[in-house]
């Protein structure tokens, strides 16, 4: 049996629909049962920002922010407390992230003024040609979620070395021991995280019966199971788990440093593994991995700039929506109107669009950045964009055209985390295995799954995204940094996929045309578009759907139909989100984090 891209998409990601439909079947109506109320702020909003003046962290795991904090005022900077929270969710949220996953940074260096890009993404195995790969897949038109095919490099271990190397002021030995005591103590699952937990591991053991994907030998039960009467299940909330095997492979890398990863006894492991079970990457694939230091691109939008990294990664799709938007106004058509969501919506599908033929590894692919992020292409691009109707399947543009001008003028699971710290350095991160927990495959006595980000090659030749040996698949993770005047204003980020880019969006659009707070944006309602044309090869029909939150509405969700929007109205698939914000005036950051997830932010 040989289940389609997206039956195993929908295994991995439909548990995240379930929590809505058991609290309207099991809950009693609004009118009679509900939450309370807050005196000040929005109705909509969670709680307060968490507002500190020396030092601040926010993660998606109320543990893994407090080691962050703790590692600040025990003389550690803010990439110091990055490497450590990221250290404790790869143990804490493996639903989302971990050491066999890949890694993207931006950092904000008080003492040079500057900010700073790292890709630190994996790449594909060199000894897998295109045609041995489709071979390989016996006829499937995309790569496979699960098994050794999606498997690319894990690059986070050198990510946080590259960052160490430049920034870091403790001993990573340090840097890592929380994590390394919790994975041989154990930690306490929280509620969302082990939501995901039991739904991944479901999914596996359809992998496992069901399918050929998934290899006997994948050790992901052994890993991420607990005993229970002689059974194996997944670890509940408030249930304490332990992971031995991972406390082992930290202290191997707290002590032999990147080498000990990437050309010692892990990588070694790793490669006799991947030859037992019929995979591809190899130790020299490891030996011969870097993360690179890249240049942050930006666009202005209503005085803020914006910044993200470059392709692999989509984040240039945010800063190609907001030049698009910024010639509507916005604050007029009001929050989460019908007129605000359809151009929003419209906006996404035209940047998704470029998304799916341009982005690609800029080693193997002339991206035209140059052309993509001029204002004269998004004039051009805009023209697309009705107020009264919804485009159906709307084109690529010709970005190169507006090249020499510009120059001129000069989606998965994943954890985002930021920090900032008492001399102004703020970090802002994102780690992903890429969909849910990974590929199913665990190494032996690791402790870590590797991750499935090959699965987004396009298999195609003629592609820019094309599988190539060697190559950095597309990746969906995206940090992002906004500075006003020169200086930080604020580091966040917005997990989950294809909404990532959107989701940047509307929190940007929630504080500077709607004058939400940090907490606030991110706690409003959003909205997700799905069936956009992809980087892997499929195509926008029909014009998509755009489903948005509950608090979308009902009349607002009436008037999008009639303008032509396929609309659902669902929980799940909305991103998680983190933010600190830095106010010069005061002198004090001022820190948010998901609502949607079990995240808290800390600080002193």
């Amino acid at each position: 049996m040989r289940p389609s891209r997206s039956l195993l998409v929908a295994l991995l990601l439909a548990v995240s629909l379930a929590p809505a439909a058991v609290a309207q079947e099991e809950g009693e109506p609004a009118d009679e049962a509900g939450g309370g109320d807050r005196l000040t702020g929005t109705p909509f909003a969670t709680r307060s920002p968490v507002i500190a003046p020396n030092g601040i962290a926010a993660t998606s795991q109320p543990l893994a922010s407090q080691i962050a904090v703790d590692v600040l005022q025990k003389g550690g900077n803010a990439v110091d407390a990055a490497i450590a929270a990221n250290a404790a969710l790869g143990l804490m949220e493996p639903t989302g992230n971990g050491i066999g996953g890949d890694l993207f940074a931006i950092v904000w260096d008080p003492e040079s003024e500057e900010l700073h890009g790292l890709n630190a993404s994996g790449r594909a195995p060199q000894n897998l040609a295109l045609d041995e790969l489709k071979s390989e897949l016996s006829g499937r038109e995309e790569i496979p979620l699960i098994g050794p095919a999606p498997v690319t490099v894990p690059g986070t271990v050198s990510g946080w070395y590259k960052l160490h190397e430049r920034f870091g002021a403790r001993p990573m030995r340090e840097n890592l021991a929380p994590a390394i005591r919790h994975a041989r103590e154990g930690f306490p699952l929280s509620q969302v995280i082990a939501y995901y937990w039991k739904g991944n591991t479901d999914a596996f053991e359809y992998y496992a019966e069901e399918t050929d994907l998934l290899p006997s030998g994948g050790n992901w039960r052994e890993t991420y199971l607990v005993e229970d009467s002689d059974t194996l299940r997944a670890p509940r909330q408030g249930e304490m788990f332990r992971n031995p095997d991972l406390a082992n492979t930290l202290e191997t890398i707290a002590e032999g440093g990147r080498a000990a990863f990437y050309e010692g006894e892990i990588a070694r492991t790793i490669d006799e593994y991947m030859r037992e079970i019929g995979g591809y990457v190899r130790y020299e694939d490891f030996a011969q991995h870097e993360a690179d230091w890249v240049e942050p691109v930006s666009t202005n939008y209503r005085g803020y700039e914006v910044h993200e990294l470059p392709p692999n990664g989509q984040g240039i799709a945010a800063l190609q929506m907001l030049q698009l938007l910024e010639e509507y106004d916005l604050e007029a058509m009001g929050h989460n109107t019908a007129a605000y969501l359809h151009v929003m919506a419209e906006a996404k599908k035209l940047a998704f669009e470029d998304r799916a033929r341009f982005y690609a590894d800029p080693a193997f692919y002339d991206v035209p950045m140059d052309g993509l992020l001029s204002e004269e292409y998004a004039d051009a691009r805009r023209q697309n964009i009705s107020m009264d109707s919804v485009m159906q399947a709307p084109t690529h543009g010709n970005p190169r055209r507006f090249a020499e001008a510009t120059r001129a003028l000069q989606e998965g699971d994943t954890i985002y985390l930021t920090v900032a710290d008492s001399t102004g350095m703020m970090v802002s991160l994102i780690q992903s295995n890429y969909s849910g927990m990974g590929s199913g495959l665990v190494p032996p006595g690791l402790g870590f799954m590797l991750q499935d980000r090959g699965a987004l090659f396009n298999l195609d030749g003629n592609h820019p995204n094309a599988y190539a040996p060697g190559k950095r698949p597309f990746h969906t993770i995206i940090p992002a940094f906004v500075m006003k005047d020169g200086r930080p204003w604020m580091s966040f980020g917005v997990m989950g996929g294809g909404m990532q880019p959107q989701g940047h969006v509307q929190v940007l659009a929630n504080m500077i045309d709607f004058g939400m707070n940090v907490q606030e944006a991110g706690d409003a309602a959003r909205y997700r578009h799905y069936g956009s044309s992809s980087p892997t090869g499929e195509d926008l029909e029909d014009g998509g759907t755009l489903n948005v939150e509950s608090g979308v509405p009902t009349d607002v969700v009436e008037a999008l139909r009639e303008r032509g929007h396929e609309v659902e109205v669902d929980a799940g698939g909305y991103g998680g989100y983190q933010a600190i914000r830095w106010d010069p005036e005061e002198g004090v950051y001022w820190g948010a984090t998901e609502m949607r997830k079990d995240g808290e932010v800390v600080g002193y």
